[in-house]
């Protein structure tokens, strides 16, 4: 065995087990296994009990995990439902990026930030982690209900007008001024590849069919599903958009042909290894110690503001439909993530923001990761099915629409 791979090995023995267990914990405490397995990185990690260090391999593992996970989100997701629905999760997403950014822009200013600063703790505040919620509402089985559904159109939509957010950011910032023709090709690539995938992509798939059934390759389907699955996800990452983006749209694609060819249950067995090891390395990346005196204030009052602005931001669009689906798409939209702590690190390398700052997105987004998943619980109680349904049926899949 080649020298440091039963190192390797042993930590990705034990990142498994203990996010595992940690999330089997939290699963019968009623509480969504996601938010054990994000603590286990947090007490396991290297600003803690500094027993798991995780190093470029085991984050690289991370971001496949993120991928597939996404991937079994698209497989749950119609083209149809998501084109019904655009309008309002469109709206959504612009509430819910324009009032935390204007909320954190404000307070920095107030509390005497450098405007550089400001501006990008301000950028990292908009920003949705779409695979937090997706992974929560997947455990909780109500993929298919429609806030979860707008959730996730709204996610797709955060994610592209988060972009060109960040893309304006980084030009002010850098003291070019804002490069239109750059940022009106970077709109028109990401617009055209969410159009292309939900309107023309399932009808590629379906002229691809007959080729497929003539293939003496094992699960040619399967082979297929992933092999598009990495090929988008290194399209949105080309394109400026994120590589999780690309993975949801390949699901997607291949959602109405995968109760016919059994795709889901199988993708669905190598997204639970990998995932645990994305959502542990996000927990292990929160540095406890640097939260000090003043720091520890302002970050307790950035990471308020973070979700109080999301919730009622995500929420407004959605009052018509009542309260409770305006708090559910509210409080699915506030998790931040791996897109928050790109945008600081770009920030911090830049020379933009300081270790200070950079603290500051670290605190809101561990706290805006931790507490959406048991509010999310209690706010789809009644629609959480009362015995839990094994995944390999694919009779479950309903097509929308």
């Amino acid at each position: 065995m080649p020298r440091g791979t039963d190192t390797l090995l042993l930590q990705l023995f034990t990142i498994f087990v203990c996010a595992k267990i940690c999330g089997e914990v939290f699963e019968r405490l009623s509480l969504p296994a996601v938010l054990g397995e994000i603590l286990a990185g947090i007490a396991l990690g290297p600003y803690a009990a500094n027993i798991i260090v995780p190093s470029d391999s085991i984050i690289s593992l991370a971001e496949i995990g993120a991928i597939f996970l996404l991937f079994t989100v698209g497989l749950e997701t119609s083209p149809h439902e998501l084109i019904r629905i655009g309008g309002r999760s469109l709206n959504v997403a612009i509430a819910g990026i324009v009032l935390p950014f204007v909320c954190g822009l404000l307070y920095l200013k107030l509390h005497n930030e450098s405007t550089h600063e400001a501006v990008f703790v301000a950028a990292a505040m908009v920003a949705t982690s779409v695979g937090i919620t997706a992974r929560i509402l997947q455990d909780m089985q109500v993929l298919k209900s429609r806030a979860a559904q707008i959730i996730l159109g709204a996610a797709v939509f955060d994610d592209i007008l988060g972009m060109v957010l960040l893309a304006i950011v980084v030009s002010v910032s850098s003291g070019t001024g804002v490069h239109w023709l750059h940022l009106g090709v970077v709109i028109a690539e990401a617009v055209g590849f969410a159009v292309f995938m939900v309107y023309f992509g399932p009808g590629v798939v379906r002229r691809m069919q007959p080729g497929l059934e003539r293939l003496s390759t094992l699960d040619a389907p399967l082979m297929l599903a992933l092999a598009t699955c990495l090929l988008l996800s290194v399209a949105a990452t080309k394109i400026g958009m994120a590589a999780i983006i690309g993975a949801f749209f390949a699901g997607l694609i291949f959602s109405d042909y995968s109760p016919e060819w059994g795709l889901r249950p199988r993708v669905y067995g190598i997204k639970e290894f990998l995932a645990p090891f994305f959502f542990f390395t996000m927990g292990a990346r929160l540095d406890i110690r640097v939260f000090r005196g003043n720091v520890f204030v302002v970050a307790v009052i950035v990471s308020l503001l973070a979700l109080v602005s999301k919730v009622v931001g995500c929420g407004l669009p959605m009052l018509k439909e009542g309260w409770r689906d305006a708090m559910k798409v509210g409080v699915g939209m506030t998790p931040r993530g791996e897109v928050a702590l790109i945008i600081a690190l770009i920030g911090l390398q830049m020379n933009m923001v300081s270790q200070r700052a950079y603290a500051i997105v670290i605190f809101m987004t561990g706290v805006t990761t931790l507490v959406p998943p048991p509010l999310l619980r209690y706010l789809f109680r009644d629609e959480i099915p009362a015995d839990p349904v094994l995944i390999e049926p694919e009779e479950e899949h309903v097509q929308m629409g």
